[in-house]
């Protein structure tokens, strides 16, 4: 084969070969790493044929804890919605330009506290109309009360008619109608010249305003003046699903439902409060129940329209087994832990989980009390692992892998061949 053969060749082929040259290079690195060219391996052996030493038995670190017995409580958890039991859109009840804003938007309010004034004059002069009428159908009144005695005592001394004071009499009744409408329209006028104030109908907490001073208000304004919501005491409303509802209701038989308010961690208790209500109808389409909760809130932790975990505590196990929810493991055959055995081995032990929290789980069967079981480091773990427990109550002795005697060849020829 010529040169310009060859070259020819190479040019066509010149994949096939890089690739077939990256593989040898590939295979000498691995049969360099591994021994097969006769260097010493990273266990103490050699390459083909040569001496291998013992591989040394590794411990494996995990973090362990005690079976114990406890005080358990029985709770069922949910996800709930703060509602506040009061709510108040504050309208005006009569039509006015606004003159005066004596709150803060976000204030906490007292009832009765003064929240805004409206421009009362024309209200002021009505009631005046009113209560001078008032006055002048007084004093008529009082004239005919006086005729009405002298027309009596004429009649009675048969110098004036009966018919005469019968009259009169009739008069004065009229007037004293009279009087209790002009009353009724005092009263009338006087709520109306109280409307110009406007004060805070529950204890609560503003919101933002919606109408600033100077402006004329009505109350056929949607929105109103400010929104006071009711912070403390406050409510929670969640459901549980219908199969809880004989476990809840015997629970409230027997005293109030403690219950927890819980950050967005499921752990941190934020208010603590109990069960008020529990609904009167399960709802066919979800088939839960829904239940209210009242919590004092004198904080203001909680916060209406936000979402919080809740939990009732329905009862208390008494002296019952328990572990860390972190030891318990899934497998296909159920839960099970890893028991730390005398010679720091582990076994694989099924057990039955009566019922499990984020922190604890309760044990029926499978281990004893005082056993020692794996809370931390099982991607290592197989059954009969030796481990290097870090709790506190470990003991300082391990056991000792047996020592790499292997050392490697040396040449003949040295001082000690003579």
């Amino acid at each position: 084969m010529t040169r310009e053969q060859i070259l020819t060749f190479a040019q066509q082929h010149k994949t096939k070969i890089g690739a077939v040259l990256v593989g040898v290079i590939f295979l000498g690195v691995l049969g360099y790493e591994f021994g097969l060219f006769g260097r010493d391996n990273a266990a103490g052996g050699r390459g083909f044929g040569g001496r291998r030493g013992p591989a040394k038995i590794e411990e494996v670190p995990v973090l362990t804890a005690r079976v114990t017995r406890a005080d358990v409580p029985v709770t069922l958890d949910a996800v709930g919605t703060v509602q506040s039991l009061n709510s108040v859109v504050v309208r005006a009840q009569v039509e006015g330009r606004l003159t005066e804003i004596l709150f803060r938007d976000g204030q906490d309010v007292k009832k009765g506290d003064v929240l805004a004034r409206i421009d009362s004059r024309s209200l002021q002069a009505q009631y005046d109309q009113v209560l001078a009428k008032k006055a002048q159908d007084a004093a008529q009144l009082a004239n005919a009360r006086l005729d009405l005695e002298r027309y009596e005592r004429l009649a009675q001394s048969n110098f004036g008619s009966r018919q005469q004071a019968d009259t009169q009499r009739a008069t004065v009744a009229q007037l004293e109608a009279l009087q209790q409408v002009n009353q009724a329209l005092v009263d009338s006028a006087k709520v109306m010249l109280d409307y110009a104030t406007i004060v805070a109908p529950i204890d609560g907490r503003t919101g933002l305003r919606n109408v600033d001073a100077g402006n004329v208000i009505r109350a056929s304004d949607p929105n109103g003046l400010v929104t006071i919501t009711q912070m403390n005491p406050i409510g929670v409303l969640f459901s549980l699903p219908q199969q809880n509802l004989r476990a809840v209701n015997a629970a409230k038989a027997r005293g109030p439902i403690i219950t927890q308010a819980l950050d967005s961690d499921n752990r941190t208790p934020i208010e603590k409060g109990e069960v008020e209500v529990i609904d009167n109808l399960v709802d066919a389409a979800t088939g839960t129940i829904r239940i209210r909760a009242i919590f004092p809130n004198d904080a203001q932790k909680i916060w209406p329209g936000q979402f919080v975990n809740v939990r009732l505590e329905l009862d208390v196990e008494r002296n019952v087994l328990t572990v860390p929810s972190a030891a318990v493991q899934r497998g296909p055959n159920g839960p099970y832990v890893f028991a730390v055995g005398e010679d720091l081995k582990v076994i694989m032990k099924a057990v039955a989980i009566a019922r499990q929290n984020e922190r604890l789980a309760v044990i029926t069967s499978g281990v004893d009390e005082n056993t020692r079981v794996v809370t931390s480091g099982f991607m290592l773990l197989n059954d009969g692992s030796l481990v290097k427990p870090s709790d506190a109550d470990a003991p300082e002795a391990t056991p000792q892998a047996p020592p790499n005697r292997d050392r490697r060849r040396t040449g003949g020829g040295g001082q000690g061949s003579r």
